[in-house]
């Protein structure tokens, strides 16, 4: 939402906005461009009928006092993605979806984009190295690229946000079932998919991973005229912890690596190939991309010693992760350390889905805060529950940010990688300075 405020601030729109609570970056951010409110809290005394559009967050309960005021002044109430879509509508819109990959991917999109000096809006949910922020909105632009969220779109509007975008183009990266608090069967989080794929004109098309089970049985099914172009792991090599392309282009070394990421690479190709860039083209500008911020994200690097921070936190995410560090570096011991934040991983019904996914770690470690659990207004987890549920030999339970930050002090680092996956950060651990602090 902040990325947004600023987004129609430089489009040249006068933007207010509130909040309950306003914490960096959005905080810094929003401060830099004059947009911070004044005090935290809503304010419905300061709405009138001079406002043109309410923007509504995810985050904003139907009752809220804002919310109820706008709705008895008639304001027009958009939800966030509705907005998007209504400052697009008459873009070419690219819509990348999935569990996982799809920041990655529209971040790859971007970049080329960016390399190639291409006019493009975008919504990406990282920040991204050359972009001065994750929304831009402008008149001139042809083209919008939307990384395509499954959640919620507001209090008002229970459809997933991707079904409001009406892609041109759409991706699908991955069907892994998340989010059982909003979709409590996987058959029910299917056919989110299901109804994002069928919204695709004729005219357009649809690029699919054909690796995942589910992808392809869903666009295999589809029986629209969009054009359907699969895709898998592109042709490579790995020596040295380096990753290559080999195409019929050429070679090209890349600055990222992993399976996924390598699939997240053809899936960003295609895309690109539908907006007229071609492959050699592609190749040159993706061997300079570095990667989105907490996506396998290096953190330090030292002989013998890379740490890495990544926003993992589905199972099919864990697994790829784990997976792409032990195979850059097979001769290096693997701590592999993951943080329960989610409401889907901190629910007791849904641990089971991790059974075996830290399979490839020398050492592994959970990390749950029981204050998160109050929060979620979930039951208290019991270290038994997750050395069940994970099926990991000498798995380390933590529920204390001091124990779990000894326990890393403790390790011997030599010919070893750390793994850091957590979309939150462990109750407050500053990862780049503590890493220093371990000095491996």
């Amino acid at each position: 939402m902040h990325n947004l405020a600023i987004a129609l601030h430089l489009k040249g729109y006068i933007v207010s906005g509130s909040d309950d609570e306003i914490v960096d970056p959005a905080k810094t951010r929003l401060q830099s461009y004059g947009l911070l409110p004044a005090n935290p809290g809503w304010f419905p005394e300061k709405l009138d009928k001079s406002i043109d559009s309410i923007i509504l967050g995810m985050h904003a309960r139907g009752d809220n006092p804002e919310l109820e005021r706008a709705k008895e002044l008639g304001l027009k109430i958009y939800s966030y993605p509705e907005f998007l879509y209504e400052q697009s509508k008459d873009k070419l819109r690219v819509v990348i979806g999935g569990s996982h990959g799809k920041t990655t991917i529209t971040a790859m999109i971007l970049h080329v984009l960016h390399y190639c000096g291409v006019d493009t809006d975008y919504m990406v949910g990282a920040k991204l190295e050359g972009f001065e922020v994750m929304v831009r909105l402008t008149r001139e632009s042809e083209i919008m690229i939307f990384e395509g969220d499954e959640y919620l779109t507001s209090a008002l509007d229970l459809r997933p946000k991707f079904h409001l975008y009406k892609p041109d183009i759409a991706l699908v990266s991955g069907i892994a079932w998340d989010h059982m608090n909003v979709f409590p069967t996987f058959e029910n989080y299917i056919d989110q998919f299901r109804i994002f794929m069928q919204m695709i004109p004729d005219s357009g098309a649809l690029i699919y991973c054909k690796n995942d089970h589910e992808v392809y049985k869903v666009a295999e099914s589809l029986h629209g005229k969009m054009k359907k172009i699969p895709y898998g792991i592109p042709e490579h090599t790995v020596s040295e912890g380096k990753t290559q392309i080999i195409s019929p282009e050429g070679i090209f070394p890349l600055l990222i690596f992993g399976k996924h990421n390598l699939m997240n690479l053809e899936g960003a190709r295609l895309v690109c190939n539908q907006l007229n860039i071609n492959n050699s083209t592609f190749y040159r500008a993706i061997s300079t991309f570095r990667g989105a911020s907490n996506r396998l994200e290096l953190l330090a690097e030292k002989p013998g010693f890379n740490a890495y921070r990544d926003f993992a936190h589905a199972p099919s995410k864990l697994k790829a992760t784990l997976d792409a560090v032990k195979e850059q570096f097979p001769n290096r011991r693997l701590v592999a350390c993951f943080e329960l934040h989610t409401f889907s991983s901190l629910n007791k019904n849904f641990l089971d889905q991790y059974a075996g996914c830290m399979k490839k770690a020398d050492v592994a470690a959970v990390y749950f805060s029981p204050h998160a659990l109050e929060l979620k207004k979930l039951p208290l987890l019991k270290p038994e529950d997750i050395e069940h549920a994970f099926q990991k030999e000498g798995l380390k339970v933590f529920s204390d940010t001091r124990a779990f930050q000894q326990f890393l002090m403790g390790q011997n680092w030599d010919n070893s990688n750390l793994l850091l996956m957590s979309s939150g950060n462990y109750d407050g651990l500053k990862a780049r300075e503590f890493i220093e602090k371990m000095k491996p």
